[in-house]
Parts: C-alpha cells; sequence; structure tokens
C-alpha cells in the first residue's frame, strides 16, 4: 500500500464545492466556547458537503486564527450564519419545515445507530457547549434528541469527535436513501 498524494483524492475545488449538491444537514452550534472546536466542526461539515452551520450564541465567527488554524480553510466552503439566540433559530428552521434533532443524552433519546432520518426532509442536528450541553429549552423544542451509546467512564464525546461520528452516520443514512 501507498499513501495517496493530495493531488490524487480528487477533491473538489472551492468553486466546485459551492456549487455540489448538499447533503440536506445543517449544524447548530449552541454557544461552543472552543475555537478548535469551531474549525473541526467547519472541516467535518466540508467533508459530508453539509448545507449550512449556524453559529449561535458566544459561538466565535470567522474568520479567526484558532478556527482557521482547525478548519484549514473550510470557512471558505461551508455555508455558515450567525444567530443571536439559539431557541430562537430553532423555531425559525421549524417553521421552515425543518425537522431538529439536539444530539444529548436526555429522557426518551434515540440512540444513533436506530435513528433513520425522514426521507426529502432537512434535519438540523444540535450541538451544544461543552460543559453545559444543549440548553434544556432547545432539548425541549427539539423533534428529537440523539445519543450515541458511550460504555465507558465518561459522560460525553468531545463536541468535534461527536460531530463527526453523527455527521457520518446520518450521511451514510441520507446517500443510501437517495
Amino acid at each position: 500500500m501507498r499513501k495517496l498524494k493530495n493531488s490524487e483524492l480528487d477533491r473538489l475545488n472551492t468553486n466546485e464545492f459551492k456549487e455540489a449538491s448538499k447533503t440536506p444537514l445543517i449544524v447548530i452550534l449552541d454557544n461552543i466556547r472552543s475555537l478548535n472546536n469551531i474549525g473541526s466542526v467547519f472541516r467535518t461539515s466540508d467533508a459530508f458537503l453539509v448545507e449550512k452551520i449556524y453559529l449561535c450564541g458566544i459561538t466565535a465567527q470567522p474568520p479567526h486564527k484558532d478556527i482557521h488554524k482547525t478548519a484549514l480553510g473550510a470557512t471558505d466552503t461551508v455555508d455558515w450564519e450567525h444567530a443571536e439566540d439559539t431557541l430562537t433559530l430553532i423555531e425559525k428552521l421549524k417553521s421552515e419545515n425543518v425537522e431538529i434533532a439536539s444530539i444529548e443524552q436526555a429522557e426518551n433519546s434515540i440512540e444513533l445507530q436506530n435513528f433513520t432520518p425522514v426521507k426529502g426532509k432537512k434535519l438540523a442536528i444540535v450541538l451544544g457547549n461543552e460543559v453545559k450541553g444543549v440548553q434544556q429549552a432547545v432539548v425541549s423544542a427539539s423533534d428529537y434528541c440523539l445519543e450515541i451509546p458511550q460504555y465507558g467512564t465518561k459522560h460525553s464525546l468531545n463536541i468535534s469527535v461527536t460531530c463527526g461520528v453523527v455527521l457520518w452516520d446520518l450521511f451514510n443514512k441520507i446517500e443510501k436513501r437517495s
């Protein structure tokens, strides 16, 4: 086996990415503190052709050197917008027929592997603050709570890891149904 060179990977350029058909997924960052986590979410969202990222509340916005360090240019490809209040954004998206799934440990949550997105409906996932998680009001307003099963001693995964696991799972489920 030989590692491939970047030139052999046949990736989209920025213009091709902007024109490409997007996965009907939106990522909502609810008061994320870590600039590195924000950058990682951009990079992962680029990988799976996510439609848009909303940066809510205290979540920092590009351009910022610490976001750029982990995003590696994905802030130039993935569409994003700042929203002052996560709950107000959730209500707006729901009025546009977008389903909302908070990624949180909650009563009646659905384990990620058991969740099937509704065909033809856009889905927004909400990722919460590194310490407090998704705000309770946002959890209450969500259509679903999705949970990644965990079997060790820790109670949560880093947001960038969570984002990768969830987007990979949903991307596969959506692509197989297309």
